[in-house]
């Protein structure tokens, strides 16, 4: 129920429905716009909201749909029931060209399906369901090509008998001409052209004088060589007549029986016209499918009034969006605040907000809202007093609430604005309060606006009310059109007052007429506001510092990446270049045993033997000093010989099979584990605190040290407290996780400790809801999925099941 009679009016509606209807391209949509009416049928709401929200999805890819040329042909149709009866020649174009979108739109909803197994799926479920009903009528649309060209003319080989008509008018026609040029050649005088011929010429042309002029100074005769050419032109034309006729009739026999058929699907083409509007619609007003559900509610981000956006759009200017939240708790929300400083437009807003939405037409807001579905919306803005009536502003508000109280309920909802106004305003604001009260207790929905402070102390005191306020810039002086619910707002009377230049005698007269304890209220509002939007600014300024903390956390990430790679390259080079002296030192020794072994054990010989396996174990230590020095991710000293004999068995041996008291890393994660003991093809590996049974080719091995609290060679252990409560968590885990509303940072630790349970449950596959909006949320939980080892890929999920509101991961 809608009340009163005049609320589109009221709320800017009618501008919307003009908008929509001019965006129709054909009658058939226009219909459907202006027949577009408020509906609290939940299923029936849903049904049009998903439909506008798939061809919005479709019009802003390059899926390749298109519309077509569509005409009501409707009274055609039903011109042709009669028998006998035959479209006009000019009527067949437009027929031709709405079958060939019926196709086409037929056509783009049949490639958009595909077979699945089981069943046949669509990522446009509601608009293929219209489409399925659509029928292209080859047969007719093969009969009107038989018949008619492109320009929607009959053709000359519509049939055998007009063939042969046409041609014998073509040649009549050019007999016709060729006498009139020989006439024409005889019938010029001084230059001049005589047919029509003055009345002392006439006797040079022979033939019939058909008329003369008013004043009987041209006589308008047709040569005798053409009459006979003229009268044979007439006959013909006239067989062409009949012979049209009588294609068209039988066109007609062709389209008979398919009429009812034809105009149920004229009405779909229609509809699919209406729906392309609306999308259409929601492109230019930033339109999009909320989150809707079978109760009263509203969580609102960033809602636009549609005719408001686009009127400031055309002045260069922006809007300010609401952000409004009411639930079962917190229904009715009493505005207050200066005047011109936007509660009007606010309550207009969620006016025509939810109504568009309970029209069909996506509203204007963002797509991780919440909306509900309301019976009744009553609303009372404006002034209705009536001569005619004789009710003054008072009365018209009074019989409005009278009308409120007699059909309101727990799905009501009432947007009244300046609520008690009219009247003198102590027992005007009494009566309000009492109004306002029979509201709370009916569990009626609303949003009212005020000046009156004892509505505004109810709203504190009462449950299931709650005071907002319209921020105000007291160093500009000037509104700030931003919505803040939580605390009353001051109307800056006095201030204004100053601003416009009262003068301040008058101001101070003001003041101690109404006392201190209003001004001193008055006051304690304004340091709320002003406290206020401080915190706000605070906040601002935090969510700012915070996102250039994430971006450089992102970039320093990345060089930490680099800098990884880099490191194992240099470890790389570093074996490499250890075999290599560890070769040349097994040379020398060799060379040194082999000549202690020729010269028999001479002391001289094994002396001079021992030098040179110094010098070279000295120019080795030298080389590979050189190498190392100044690179902090290596050793400092190359060791020495004697060590490195000791230690070659190690490195290589760096291929070896995996053993108890290795060093290793899971699937080449960043964490250190060690190795306590391994069974077949499983180890028990200690990280940290934690002990963890891996398979043994999810390891890797490493000469980085363990972790903190690792244990090194030995086996660690985990408190009882520790395991019971991590099988709780694993008992407990929910494969999707939801961070909708979040801001980023919290979004993306939530996301963190998720996807760490994920890795440690050996989870397969997750769901992050993270909604679509501006993508920014998207975007960072996707950056921390970049940096995740174990992360596999990551995708959009299904367009049935979410879309790009939801990014499913697979591990």
């Amino acid at each position: 129920m809608i009340y009163p009679d005049t609320t589109e009016h009221k709320i800017g509606f009618d501008s919307v429905r003009e908008n929509v209807t001019a965006l129709c391209s054909s009658a058939l949509g226009r219909t459907h716009s202006e027949a577009m009416a408020f509906s609290s049928d939940y299923a029936f709401v849903r049904r049009q909201l998903l439909q506008t929200a798939e061809m919005l999805g479709i019009l802003g890819s390059d899926a390749g749909f298109a519309l077509g040329a569509i005409h009501d042909k409707r009274e055609l149709l039903q011109s042709l029931r009669v028998p006998g009866s035959y479209p006009a020649e000019g009527e067949l174009a437009g027929l031709r060209s709405s079958l060939a979108a019926l196709a086409d739109i037929a056509g783009f909803f049949a490639r958009s399906r595909r077979d699945d197994g089981n069943r046949i799926v669509t990522p446009y479920p509601e608009l293929d369901a219209i489409a399925r009903e659509l029928y292209a009528f080859p047969m007719v649309a093969a009969a009107i090509d038989r018949i008619i060209d492109r320009h929607g003319e009959i053709k000359d080989n519509a049939s055998p008998e007009l063939a042969e008509i046409r041609r014998s008018m073509a040649a009549c026609a050019g007999s016709i001409n060729a006498a009139m040029r020989r006439v024409i050649a005889n019938a010029v005088r001084d230059g001049r052209l005589v047919v029509p011929v003055q009345p002392m010429y006439k006797r040079k042309i022979n033939g019939i004088v058909h008329d003369e002029s008013a004043s009987g100074k041209t006589f308008f005769i047709e040569p005798a060589e053409v009459v006979e050419a003229n009268n044979r032109l007439r006959e013909l034309s006239i067989e062409e007549h009949r012979e049209i006729v009588r294609i068209l009739t039988a066109l007609a026999d062709t389209i008979r029986p398919e009429i009812d058929d034809l105009l149920g699907n004229f009405e779909l083409l229609g509809l699919f016209d209406f729906i392309h509007a609306k999308a259409k619609y929601a492109m230019t007003t930033g339109g999009s499918m909320p989150h809707i559900d079978d109760c009263t509610q509203l969580d609102w981000y960033h809602a636009c009034h549609p005719v408001l956006k686009m009127s400031l759009e055309r002045q260069g200017k922006e809007i300010v969006p609401l952000d409004i939240s009411l639930s079962p708790e917190k229904r009715i929300i009493i505005i207050s605040g200066p005047n011109a400083g936007g509660k009007s437009v606010t309550l207009k807003t969620i006016a025509i907000v939810q109504y568009m939405a309970q029209c069909g037409l996506l509203p204007p807001m963002y797509e991780n809202s919440r909306m509900g579905i309301f019976e009744s919306i009553f609303i009372d803005i404006g002034d209705d007093q009536s001569i005619e009536d004789d009710l003054s502003t008072y009365s018209s508000h009074l019989r409005s609430m009278k009308f409120f109280l007699s059909h309101g309920n727990s799905r009501t909802m009432v947007l009244i604005d300046e609520f008690g106004g009219g009247t003198e305003p102590q027992i005007g604001g009494a009566i309000a309060q009492a109004v306002l009260g029979e509201f709370n207790e009916r569990r009626m929905w609303g949003v009212i606006t005020t000046h009156y402070h004892n509505l505004k102390q109810f709203a504190e005191e009462t449950p299931g009310l709650v005071n907002g306020s319209m921020l105000y810039d007291r160093q500009k002086m000037q509104p700030l059109f931003r919505l803040s619910i939580g605390q009353p707002g001051s109307s800056f009377a006095l201030e204004i007052a100053r601003k416009t230049g009262l003068p301040e005698t008058v101001i101070e007269q003001a003041k101690s007429i109404v006392g201190s304890d209003y001004v001193n209220m008055d006051k304690y509002l304004l340091d709320i506001a002003r406290d206020r939007r401080y915190w706000e600014n605070k906040r601002q300024d935090i969510r700012q510092k915070e996102k250039r903390v994430d971006e450089v956390l992102v970039r320093y990430e990345g060089e930490m990446e680099t800098l990884r790679g880099k490191h194992r390259e240099i470890i790389s080079e570093a074996r490499d270049e250890a075999r290599r002296i560890l070769d040349s030192s097994n040379a020398a020794i060799e060379r040194t045993i082999r000549e202690i072994r020729l010269s028999q054990a001479d002391k001289e010989r094994t002396r001079e033997a021992r030098r040179q396996l110094e010098s070279v174990r000295e120019a080795l230590h030298k080389e590979s000093s050189a190498d190392l020095t100044g690179n902090p991710l290596l050793d400092k000293k190359v060791p020495s010989k004697k060590k490195k004999a000791e230690r070659a068995p190690k490195i290589s041996a760096v291929d070896r099979a995996l053993q108890p008291g290795d060093n290793v890393l899971l699937d080449e994660g960043g964490t250190v584990g060690t190795i306590a003991d391994i069974s077949g093809k499983n180890a028990t590996v200690v990280f940290g605190s934690m002990k963890m049974n891996v398979k043994l080719d999810r390891l890797k091995r490493t000469i980085r040290k363990a972790d903190s609290g690792a244990a090194k060679g030995g086996v660690s252990y985990i408190s009882g407290n520790t395991a019971d409560s991590s099988r709780e968590r694993r008992l407990s885990f929910n494969n999707e996780i939801d961070v909708r509303g979040m801001r980023a940072d919290e979004a993306v630790q939530a996301v963190m400790y998720y996807i760490d349970d994920a890795i440690q449950f050996n989870v397969g596959r997750v769901r992050i809801l993270h909604g679509t909006g501006t993508g920014a949320l998207r975007q960072y939980i996707r950056r921390y999925l970049d940096t995740v080892q174990s992360v596999r890929n990551y995708h959009d999920e299904d367009v049935r099941l979410g879309g790009a509101g939801i990014t499913v991961v697979e591990f």
